[in-house]
């Protein structure tokens, strides 16, 4: 019985132990926070103190720059406006400038045109300078007509000769157009055409030679003109109207075993022109 009565009573004293033993823990724990509580708070009061004169000069700072910033925003902004009125007045100003534009444009097609045209007209003025040179010369060309006389001077008789040679006329009268040469006695037609030539021959009479000579188109004998007598002077003379192309040769040659005689009146000659060119 009373081992019974002392197990409960044990108990309540181990329950009473616990219990102080939990509240002397808890006070150690909260006196320890409240210790350390302290302990902040202090430091808190520490750092409140040191730091208000930092927190100023930040502020002093963060003022400056805001005044800064404040002014550039200002200059920004009167850029921004004169910007703005500049834009305005070239939106203002677009239809002139469009206007202007198209006008530069039309202006320029205009003097394309005219500068084309001006190439034509120069290229025509060329052609027809061309022409115009052209039928001077061919103007020139439709004058063609020569006269000479078979010795240069004083007087002689050329030939006999046992075969044809050609005869050269030296003593020139007419050589309008140079198609004559004196030197070589051809004729050499410049253009197309029809011409007409004469010759009139004279000789020394006798039995045994008489006088004459050949017209010659390029090597083809064409007329001849021939005389013979026993005194005097026997004379003869023929003529022809040719068709020549450019550059045929016309000229005289001597009749085989037959002379020509010539003095200063000019009796023995050769002649021809142009009628008209085709």
């Amino acid at each position: 019985m009373e081992r019974t009565m002392c197990f409960p009573l044990l108990l309540l004293i181990c329950s009473l132990s616990a219990a102080q033993l939990q509240t002397q823990t808890d006070n150690e724990i909260h006196g320890k926070q409240t210790e350390s509580q302290g302990r902040e708070a202090t430091k808190t009061s520490n750092q409140q103190q040191i730091c208000p004169p930092d927190i100023h000069a930040v502020l002093r700072d963060m003022s400056v720059l805001l005044a800064e910033q404040t002014v550039e925003i200002r200059h920004l902004w009167r850029e921004n406006e004169v910007l703005a009125a500049k834009l305005r007045e070239q939106e203002v100003q677009k239809p002139e400038v469009d206007k202007l534009k198209q006008q530069l444009k039309d202006q320029s097609s205009l003097i394309s045109a005219q500068a084309a045209e001006l190439i034509n007209m120069n290229a025509r003025t060329n052609i027809t300078e061309s022409q115009v040179e052209a039928l001077k010369r061919t103007d020139e060309v439709k004058r063609v007509a020569f006269s000479a006389s078979l010795l240069a001077s004083g007087s002689g008789t050329i030939g006999p000769f046992n075969t044809f040679v050609p005869l050269v006329f030296k003593y020139i009268v007419t050589n309008i157009g140079n198609a004559y040469c004196p030197t070589t006695g051809l004729f050499t037609a410049p253009v197309r055409g029809a011409y007409h030539f004469e010759f009139y021959l004279t000789g020394n009479g006798g039995a045994s030679h008489g006088s004459g000579a050949l017209l010659v188109r390029n090597g083809e004998q064409i007329f001849v003109a021939y005389e013979s007598q026993t005194g005097h002077n026997p004379s003869s003379a023929n003529g022809a109207t040719l068709l020549l192309e450019v550059g045929d040769v016309v000229f005289l040659r001597l009749w085989a075993n037959t002379n020509i005689f010539d003095n200063e009146p000019h009796q023995s000659t050769f002649s021809g022109f142009l009628l008209f060119p085709m």
